[in-house]
């Protein structure tokens, strides 16, 4: 069974840093190219953040030079980096393939307030 399990959210002040992670199990992750998305209070998913087979990586615009996604496929996992963190970056995380082909997960709750 292919699953996809994040983690890592939670509350932070603005300004400051989060690192979220995504299990894979099921699948092995070098086979894809995966990638970060996020919803926020009544908003649509959004991708933000993808690392191909070959590792080529994208970012929407709203996170360049913010957000970091990196993947180890050792251990099938990979992870995303936030840092300067907005308050406009709260919602749910999600990771998936960038055409969202696997299951979704419950994702995880990232909230940035002071």
């Amino acid at each position: 069974q292919l699953q996809l399990a994040e983690s890592g959210g939670g509350l932070v002040q603005p300004g400051g840093s989060m690192r979220l992670s995504c299990a894979a199990s099921g699948f092995t992750l070098d086979y894809y190219s995966i990638a970060w998305f996020r919803q926020g209070p009544g908003k649509q998913r959004e991708l933000v953040a993808s690392i191909s087979r070959l590792g080529r990586i994208e970012y929407v615009d709203s996170v360049k030079g913010r957000f970091t996604i990196s993947r180890n496929v050792n251990n099938n996992t990979f992870w995303l980096q936030m840092n300067s963190l907005k308050p406009e970056d709260t919602a749910v995380y999600y990771c998936n393939h960038p055409e969202g082909m696997f299951s979704w997960g419950q994702g995880t709750q990232v909230t940035v307030s002071s």
